[in-house]
């Protein structure tokens, strides 16, 4: 009887130091804190970094954040949206800092016929993609390797995906990547220490378009420090 008395014991203490020194602790799902004067204002701490739309270059994703001071959310085409997002932030509790910039955006989805033998085989298709109902179609006469024929840069996917199925009709293999172009945008800057942590994405994007470019999170710029 001793024996199993003294075996339950030992045991008992072996759970309690692993419980203590040794178990992670429970993760705090959902939590939140107040963070500002008006007490109805909370401070998210989950912190959440969606995934980017792909882009172009065909990176894919949001950078890795871990461990990066200051992020930048946007782009914002509009000021009236950036403005919208920094008043959102402050009734939650968070500051941030508006910067404008000369930023690559996507424009739309843009669909094209690619690698046509010669030009005369691009001519010749330009010709019958007309005939079938795509009166956008040109052929691509700038630095865009090979013989390529655009059916056109669509905003919407659906009307993209529409364009694609018209060019298959009348016989041709259609490609689809996203266009960019270098436009005037905004940026919020937000320090991740200052604020505690990083607000939700979908708190920004409220009401925007399908044609504007995907919200995403990156490091701030490095400001260089002047010479001297």
């Amino acid at each position: 009887m001793r024996a199993l008395f003294l075996l339950l014991l030992l045991a008992n203490l072996v759970l309690l130091a692993w419980s203590t020194w040794i178990a992670p602790p429970a993760p705090l799902a959902g939590a939140a804190t107040p963070s500002a004067p008006d007490r109805g204002a909370i401070r998210l701490l989950r912190e959440s970094v969606p995934v980017a739309a792909p882009s172009q270059s065909g990176t894919g994703a949001s950078p890795d954040l871990a461990g990066v001071a200051c992020v930048s959310a946007g782009p914002f085409l509009e000021r009236s949206q950036a403005d919208a997002a920094v008043a959102q932030l402050q009734r939650l509790g968070f500051t941030s800092r508006l910067r404008s910039a000369q930023d690559p955006v996507r424009v739309g989805h843009w669909v094209r016929v690619p690698d046509l033998a010669t030009p005369e085989d691009a001519e010749n298709a330009l010709a019958a993609l007309k005939a079938a109902g795509l009166q956008d179609a040109y052929v691509v006469r700038d630095d865009t390797p090979g013989n390529v024929v655009s059916i056109g840069v669509f905003a919407e996917a659906s009307r993209a995906a529409a364009a694609v199925e018209a060019t298959r009709k009348a016989g041709f293999a259609a490609q689809t990547s996203d266009r960019t172009r270098t436009s005037d945008v905004f940026w919020l800057d937000i320090d991740r220490h200052e604020n505690g942590g990083l607000p939700a994405m979908d708190l920004l994007g409220t009401g925007r378009a399908e044609s504007q470019p995907p919200l995403e999170m990156r490091p701030c710029p490095v400001i260089a420090a002047p010479a001297g």
